[in-house]
């Protein structure tokens, strides 16, 4: 069985200035994804290969002298750089081109994104054991949301304000479970890549992670936060601390 490990990085960003090469908690960013992925391939005797995908010459940089993993590299072209470009198309890009780079196919296809950092080596492992033992197209990672659409979120009409999803549900207890997709770990089968569908198109599943409170780092503010949130976890936590003493 082969496993393909995708790190999918644009140059530059709108909400975070050149985000994907900067340095968190003074290690570049980019490298705690692939710190889980060695972890996991220090016990794992799945063959495996690792890939970037960018059009950013200095992640690039990043990745070619890192002391990790040995990680190929793919040059992003202008069509999967714009910012309307779905995450999957990259992935699927990543997956045809290694099969072709290496004459052979990959049975699953797990990214990681660079913008969530605070994952460890038992979320990823549950979570490729979890597709390998599952009938679902992918899985993705997931955390309890703190709102609620049948609850208490609302959106602006032109009659005022109204619940996102119209509901009678007094206390969120009676709404029905909600979960925020974290943008951490992706498992994706070979099949399910190649059929050139959404995500939301296939059978999926889900892996409910550590709550952090803030996982996905879009603006500013969410880099300071989760700072203080990653030194506490460090500090308490010997499952996210052996992901920053490996880079």
């Amino acid at each position: 069985m082969n496993l393909l490990f995708t790190i999918c990085g644009r140059a530059g960003s709108k909400g975070i200035k050149n985000k994907n090469i900067k340095n968190f908690l003074d290690k570049p960013l980019a490298l705690y994804s692939l710190s889980v992925i060695d972890l996991y391939l220090n016990e794992s005797d799945y063959p495996a290969d690792i890939v970037l995908n960018t059009d950013s010459d200095g992640l690039i940089n990043i990745f070619e002298n890192n002391s990790l993993r040995s990680v190929d590299i793919i040059k992003r072209t202008p069509e999967l750089s714009g910012d309307d470009v779905a995450k999957i198309d990259v992935i699927k890009n990543c997956l045809i081109e290694m099969e072709s780079r290496n004459n052979k196919e990959y049975d699953y296809v797990i990214d990681l994104d660079i913008t969530s950092p605070l994952r460890t080596v038992t979320d990823l492992k549950i979570m490729i054991d979890k597709k390998i033992n599952s009938d679902c197209d992918l899985i993705f990672s997931v955390t309890d949301s703190r709102r609620n659409p049948y609850f208490n979120m609302v959106k602006k009409t032109e009659n005022g304000y109204e619940r996102v999803i119209s509901s009678n549900f007094n206390t969120r207890q009676e709404a029905p479970e909600i979960f925020d997709m974290n943008a951490s770990i992706y498992v994706y089968s070979r099949e399910f890549l190649h059929k050139n569908i959404g995500l939301f198109d296939g059978k999926c599943d889900a892996y409910k992670m550590f709550d952090t409170g803030i996982l996905d780092l879009d603006h500013e503010g969410d880099m300071v936060l989760m700072e203080v949130i990653a030194k506490y976890l460090f500090e308490n936590k010997s499952e996210f601390k052996e992901v920053y003493d490996n880079i």
